[in-house]
Order: C-alpha cells, then sequence, then structure tokens
C-alpha cells in the first residue's frame, strides 16, 4: 500500500470515533423486535460471561433463526443444545397417507433389490418411476441407466420430483439417461428455472446449440425474477446468435452482467443510473442511522401493509443517509429504478480509481449502503465484515476489537480496504476479488485452479466458466459485483465494458497469482 495512502486513512481515521459497543443486559434484549438483527445481539448477549443460564434459555426462544455461532454459544452457556426452529409448520401424516407412502417405500425396495430393475421400472407410473430413481441411491440408478424413450422423458417432466432426477442424472454423469435429456420436455412442464439452465447448458456440452436455445427460451420464460429473465435470454442468443434475443435484453430494466454484455455486442450506450445528490443535512443522529434496531424497525414498515415511501424516504433525504433514501426509493420501484449512490467522497476520493469502484461495487451488493446491516450469519455493517474478520483486522490494524464500529460505515470502509491490500496481492481481477471476499481466497484458490474452469478453451467461454462456479452464493455474487464495478469505473471517469473485462480472465499474468503462468 502506498505511503501517501497510509497517512491518509490514518488521518481520517483519525476523526472517525469507534462507535461505543451496545449495553447490553436480558431487558434491553427481550424489547427488540424479533429480527435477524436482535439474533446478533442474543449471540453477543449469550456469549458473554454477563448472561445467566436461565436468561440464556429464555431468550433463545425469541430468535428469528438460530445459526451456528448463536447455537453455540447457547449450548456453552446452558450445556444443552439449542431448541430446534421448524420454519415450516408440516401437518401430520393422515392413516392413508402414512399407508401409501409405506407401500411406495416398499415397492421402491422390491425393484431395486433387483440384478436389472428396467422392465419392472417401465410398468410405474410416471409419479412413482421418479420417487424410485430418486431413492435407488448411485448403484440403483446406474442399473436403471437404459434408453429412455422420448414420450417416456416428456412424461416425467410433468413430474416436480424430476427436477431432482436431471440434478443426479448430470451430476453421476448417466450416459443414457443424458442422452435423453436432449429431448422437449411436456408443453405442462414442471421444470424450474434451475433445471432449464442445466438442460441447455448439457445440451451445449453435447455440440446441441438448437436444444440448448429451447430450453434457455424456456428459462427466460419459466421465472419471473428479471435477472433470471435475462440469463435465460442472453444463453439463447449464445446458443444461436440471433439478435432479437439480445434486443431483449436491452428492453430490460435490471443492470446485470447480461444486459451489459447485450448492449456492448450491439455497441450501445449503457442504461443511466441513479446517484443521488443530496443536500449535507443532518436530519437523524449518526447514532441512530448506526443503530441495527433501528434498521430492523425501518424494514417493519418498508415491507409492511401499504407503506408510504414518500414520507420514508423524505427523512432520510441527506448525504449522510443516502443508503437508506435509496433503498427506500429501490423498493418503491419495485427495483425498476437503479441506484448507485458514491458516498464518502471525501475517505475514497484519493484511493485509486479501481480500488474505489471494487469498494462501491462491493458495498452495493453486499447492504446497498446500509450502515446497520447484519446478515444471517453476522456479517456486519456495510461492508459485511464477518466477526473472525473483524478480530483478525483489528489485530493487523493494532486496535481493539469492537464488533459495534462495523456500524460506522467509514470504520467499515477503512477495515474493507485494509483486507482489500491483503486480496490484491494475491488476486488483481475485480472477479476474482469478489469470490475472495465472498467465498474466502482459499475457495478462490481453489477455484481458479481448476483445469476446465477460466481457461479461455472453448467457444462459450468465458461465460460459460461463471456458470460453472460450484458455489452459488459466490456465482451469484460474483456476476452481480462484477456489474457494479463496471457501473462505477465509468460513473469514476474510466471509460470500461463489460465484454473487455472478461476478455482476460485465462490470462493468469493479468488477473492472479496463483496460476502457473506460460514462459
Amino acid at each position: 500500500m502506498p505511503v501517501r495512502m497510509r497517512i491518509l486513512l490514518l488521518l481520517l481515521v483519525a476523526g472517525t470515533s469507534l462507535l461505543p459497543g451496545r449495553s447490553l443486559n436480558y431487558a434491553t434484549i427481550h424489547a427488540m423486535p424479533t429480527s435477524v438483527e436482535k439474533d446478533y445481539y442474543l449471540w453477543r448477549y449469550i456469549s458473554s460471561k454477563q448472561a445467566s443460564k436461565a436468561e440464556a434459555e429464555k431468550l433463545i426462544r425469541e430468535a428469528k433463526r438460530i445459526n451456528g455461532k448463536l447455537a453455540k454459544a447457547y449450548r456453552e452457556k446452558t450445556g444443552h443444545p439449542a431448541p430446534k426452529r421448524h420454519h415450516k409448520i408440516h401437518k401430520p401424516l393422515s392413516a392413508k397417507q402414512k399407508a401409501v407412502l409405506q407401500k411406495k417405500r416398499k415397492t421402491s425396495r422390491a425393484l431395486l433389490k433387483q440384478s436389472d430393475p428396467w422392465g419392472d421400472w417401465l410398468k410405474l407410473t410416471p409419479a412413482m418411476q421418479v420417487y424410485v430413481f430418486n431413492r435407488a441411491g448411485r448403484s440403483g440408478r446406474k442399473r436403471l441407466d437404459h434408453p429412455l424413450p422420448a414420450r417416456l422423458y416428456t412424461a416425467l417432466t410433468a413430474q416436480y420430483g424430476f427436477n431432482d432426477s436431471i440434478r443426479r442424472i448430470l451430476r453421476e454423469r448417466l450416459p443414457e439417461w443424458s442422452k435423453a435429456l436432449l429431448n422437449p420436455p411436456a408443453k405442462r412442464h414442471r421444470l424450474t428455472h434451475r433445471t432449464l439452465l442445466r438442460l441447455g447448458f448439457n445440451a451445449l456440452y453435447r455440440g446441441k446449440p438448437s436444444i440448448g436455445e429451447m430450453y434457455f427460451r424456456l428459462a427466460a420464460d419459466r421465472s419471473q425474477k428479471r435477472e433470471e429473465v435475462d440469463q435465460g435470454l442472453f444463453w439463447a442468443y449464445m446458443s444461436r446468435h440471433n439478435k432479437r434475443y439480445l434486443e431483449k435484453l436491452t428492453r430490460s430494466y435490471d443492470i446485470n452482467l447480461y444486459t451489459l454484455l447485450a448492449r456492448d455486442i450491439l455497441h450501445l450506450k449503457y442504461p443511466k443510473t441513479i446517484t443521488p445528490k443530496l443536500p449535507n443535512a443532518h436530519l437523524l443522529s449518526r447514532s441512530l442511522l448506526s443503530d441495527p434496531i433501528h434498521w430492523a424497525k425501518l424494514k417493519q414498515q418498508i415491507f409492511g401493509k401499504k407503506p408510504d415511501y414518500k414520507h420514508l424516504a423524505t427523512r432520510y433525504r441527506s448525504e449522510e443517509a443516502v443508503g437508506y433514501y435509496s433503498y427506500i426509493l429501490s423498493k418503491a420501484s419495485r427495483d425498476t429504478e437503479q441506484y448507485f449512490p458514491m458516498p464518502y467522497r471525501d475517505l475514497l476520493a484519493k484511493l485509486p480509481r479501481s480500488r474505489q469502484a471494487i469498494l462501491y461495487a462491493i458495498a452495493r451488493q453486499e447492504s446497498r449502503f446500509v450502515p446497520a446491516s447484519i446478515s444471517t450469519s453476522y456479517a456486519l455493517g456495510m461492508m459485511q465484515i464477518m466477526p473472525f474478520l473483524v478480530r483478525h483486522l483489528a489485530k493487523v490494524r493494532h486496535e481493539k476489537v469492537n464488533y459495534d464500529a462495523m456500524f460506522d460505515p467509514r470504520r467499515a470502509l477503512i477495515y474493507a480496504n485494509e483486507h482489500m491490500n491483503y486480496l490484491t496481492k494475491w488476486l488483481k481481477h475485480p472477479l476474482f476479488i469478489a469470490y475472495a471476499y465472498n467465498a474466502g481466497i482459499g475457495y478462490t484458490r481453489r477455484l481458479i485452479r481448476k483445469k476446465h474452469l477460466f481457461n479461455g478453451k472453448g467457444p462459450y467461454e468465458p461465460y460459460l466458466s461463471l456458470e460453472l462456479v460450484d458455489n452459488a452464493q459466490a456465482r451469484h455474487y460474483g456476476k452481480h459485483v462484477l456489474s457494479n464495478y463496471v457501473i462505477y469505473m465509468n460513473k469514476l471517469g474510466t471509460p470500461l465494458r463489460m465484454i473487455d473485462l472478461l476478455k482476460y480472465l485465462h490470462e493468469a499474468d493479468k488477473t492472479d497469482n496463483f496460476r502457473k503462468r506460460k514462459p
């Protein structure tokens, strides 16, 4: 890190006080609204010496969600496992339903004992065929791997459980069943968006782009989420290079990897985005803006019945509350208006533009710039820094550990920038930096060393590698951060196109220090 940058941050830190830790006791926590934010304070309190065993036993029942951290703290305090929380209440099976289930299990066991169960399996109903296939285990499915008639495949796609079957067929690479996946589904199929994408990629892998186009088009039609629709349209284009799919993408309100690439291919300008310019007014205290419980109560209003978005947004119409302001108005538009705030310019302006852009891109994806954000795993603040990383960074910076300090957005940015200094020793490309920020640098190292990913080989690279990242959360996170990064680089005055940023993902000397470089 350059000396000038270190001096700048030290000066800024001097003017940024650590937030005092919230005073926690049983009454304070009991009064909090049920929320993820309350769960965080439950974990903090139960982990402390102050909490008694009796208090822990009462408070644990007020948790919205008991994650691993909270369960461990409760077990250490009480000596008992945390109570199980059932989010879905299932009605007990009736006697008739139990009898039917028992009969299905008996039929399945008897059939799978055969050395060649194929003939008897064909005699079952489609629903029962799917049930037996999914319960068969790897060895049983190998024995069922016979040529599958097209009509039977079509009938099976009308069963919701066949989504699991398809996942198993592709994962276990069953040769005969994999061929059957090239057939069209039933008109009233029950395949999910994700399954349809899998079938599309399978078709491309087998050299059947027209089949791939069909499945990707169906994937776009199946989903209600705008980004998933755009994903299907983009891959329909990649299958047959029909530009009408790109034209549809340019009409999408969402700014994502696929819509940006569509505009790149068509040589169009990127869509306009909203970067609010708000007065430097103090409508609310900093302590309130950095209070997770205030944020929990505000979310109840935002997602309540008939929220008055205009009135809510007015309360937060100031530069220091731009995260709240943008979030409220984004929800008011049902996310059709794309907000890209650029706060804390006094802190970030002298950093290199690429560093500013990646910090902004991550903040937008992690928290939408809301300082008091807490995740279900207790990632904290605007930059969603995990408690273990807070402890590590505090040690590196020779500071006292203060989790609540992460709710100060400036402190959160300083800590995130410190972590970025480490990540950029090994990673140069914003996509890989995003993977490491989300899933860890160890995971990212293993990912980019895989020979079948990001190697530049094949007609669908590098786009296919982006879809084959095995960690679903990191896969989505990376694409979102990358899109944010491109927008912010342009906003900061550095022209950048998504298609150019992706071109060199296979070149180790430009992207990372983990892969072997070519001599």
